[in-house]
């Protein structure tokens, strides 16, 4: 049965393959796997009865792997009962009900009859049947080992391995209580998908309304991060150490010069705990992701991304989405206001015509063309936003940049900085390949891809951010600012203070107007990403849809 070469199927994943071919292809050929709640209580049950050994001599746990049968797993219990061998299969959970019977589920059913046949070939003694323990409800049920059972069994195998073989997803259940309980339903989007296909639906959220860990930012140029048992130490110079534990991190980043030590970066990959380095002159210098990479969803991104007409229709939604929220910010930030005193009117004129324009392209070039021609409308009125009472050192009089030559640009410019990392992360997070993109063209140092993403949030993320902050005079033109000739750089204040005010940013929450549900900005960014990656793998529509009321 088994092929030369081939990988065994872990026994797991066939219970994974019952459930939800989906969840068997994220688990096992993408390599995603998330614990939640209920996969941490489930843990807690096995180590319970684990600790039981001493006192139960009937406990036993052991792997076995066939190369006949194509499987490898861990027997969670082993008995004799009347001289015959019983695999155990204990469940947190309860059994299925059936009218007043009780009966074990599918995919269990199918897990412990795998664990059977693996018996069965390991011991030469034949395996009639196993046993599930439910202990929710206190139930245990028998489930005979007969030829329908192996020939389930064999059939579950080969299909594993033409999903494993395969670069495509399967498509969702069509069961949508199963995603209820599944783990990974913040990568498969289920109830996103189906919105996507069926407007009319109503999505219950499944995705996380925060993020889990801290994004740590490290100024301080004499700083050393280290390991610690299961935690990172930061220190500076003699000064008091800082720790994080490793579970509570998300991310590092090293603004110019700090210095990390071996021991903490293979700390942070075994952790995926991401790193990133931002140079002093505010540019995304690398960033260090865990593991080697999913394959499969970079052949099916480069496979997408290689049609020009896929990229013209993603190009479409993304200036689409940028230009409308940039115009509904200038709205916004001026009604009440006489546009035409305050030298903005023009500016609006000329983005609501690009707008038209855009949705018209035919081209990526002229595509590029019209969004080029709204941004420069919407910087020539960016600076219309500003109080008066502002000085005059920090006001807006035009973009600059590489290097930025006033403090505004500068701030700008650290912000833009900021955002994308914190897109970077994402896209690293989602294992999509940030190289290939579909908007921008990979003319320097900079990801096409996240460049590409990053349009969607500068208006919400930073300008916003930054013009609010100007107008309530939080910046100082000395303190937060090192000025030199042709250039001008955040100073080491100024930068945390541009950290602060972008992390808050980032916490805050915001009602997505398509999926319906609120989740906070950094959160947002990730949605976007797989919202993306679904116009290649699921069903394309919900990218690129929100924009600030």
């Amino acid at each position: 049965m088994n092929t030369l070469n081939e990988p065994p199927i872990r026994v797991m994943a066939l219970h994974a393959l019952a459930y939800c071919e989906r969840l068997f292809y994220l688990e096992e050929v993408e390599e995603i796997r998330l614990a939640d709640a209920s996969v941490y209580a489930g843990r807690s049950l096995h180590l319970e009865l684990k600790q039981a050994e001493d006192e139960f001599a009937e406990w036993t746990t052991f792997e076995l792997s066939s190369e006949a049968l194509g499987l490898t797993g861990k027997v969670d219990s082993l008995r004799r009962r009347d001289g015959s061998f019983i695999p155990y299969e204990h469940k947190r959970g309860k059994s299925r009900r059936e009218g007043k019977k009780t009966a074990a589920w599918p995919a269990d059913t199918l897990q412990v009859c795998a664990y059977g046949m693996l018996i069965e070939e390991e011991t030469g003694q034949c395996i009639k049947e196993g046993r599930i323990r439910y202990h929710a409800d206190n139930i245990t049920i028998r489930v005979p080992l007969d030829e329908t059972a192996r020939k389930g069994v064999i059939d579950a195998v080969a299909h594993a391995r033409q999903l494993r073989n395969s670069t495509n997803r399967p498509p969702i259940t069509v069961n949508d209580r199963l995603c209820m309980h599944c783990s990974l339903a913040p990568v498969c989007l289920p109830e996103e998908e189906r919105l996507a296909g069926n407007p009319g639906w109503e999505p219950i959220r499944l995705f996380p309304a925060d993020r889990e860990a801290k994004t740590i930012h490290v100024v301080e140029q004499r700083a050393r991060i280290s390991k610690s048992g299961d935690t990172l130490q930061i220190s500076v110079g003699d000064s008091e150490l800082k720790t994080f534990p490793v579970r509570e991190v998300g991310a590092l980043v090293l603004h110019g010069y700090p210095q990390i030590t071996t021991q903490a970066l293979h700390m942070c990959a075994r952790n995926e705990i991401l790193i990133h380095w931002i140079s002093w002159g505010e540019y995304y210098v690398a960033g260090l992701t865990p593991g080697s990479g999913v394959v499969q969803r970079r052949l099916r991104q480069y496979q997408a991304l290689s049609e020009p007409g896929i990229c013209l229709r993603l190009g479409r939604k993304l200036t689409m989405a940028k230009v409308e929220t940039a115009l509904r910010y200038l709205l916004r930030a001026t009604r009440g206001r006489d546009r035409q005193v305050a030298s903005i009117d023009e500016s609006i004129k000329t983005m609501r015509s690009s707008l038209k324009l855009i949705s018209r392209a035919e081209g990526i070039d002229t595509l590029r063309g019209h969004e080029g021609l709204a941004g420069r409308a919407y910087f020539h009125a960016l600076s219309s936003l500003i109080k008066d009472e502002t000085p005059e050192t920090l006001k807006f009089s035009g973009r600059n940049r590489h290097p930025p030559r006033d403090r505004f640009n500068a701030l700008l410019s650290y912000g833009y900085a900021l955002l994308y990392q914190a897109v970077m992360q994402a896209i690293m997070s989602v294992g999509l390949e940030p190289a290939l993109g579909f908007f921008h063209t990979p003319r320097s140092s900079a990801y096409p891809l996240v460049m590409d993403v990053m349009e969607l949030f500068r208006v919400t993320l930073w300008d916003m951010v930054l013009i609010g902050s100007i107008n309530r005079l939080q910046w100082h033109p000395d303190d937060d600012f090192d000025v030199t000739r042709g250039r001008v750089w955040l100073s080491s204040a100024g930068r945390k203070k541009a950290i602060t005010l972008f992390e808050k940013r980032l916490e805050e929450t915001w009602k997505h107007p398509v999926v319906g549900y609120s989740l906070s900005y950094a959160r947002m960014i990730e949605l976007e990403v797989r919202l993306l990656e679904k116009e290649w793998t699921g069903q394309a529509g919900l990218f690129a849809k929100m924009r600030i009321r």
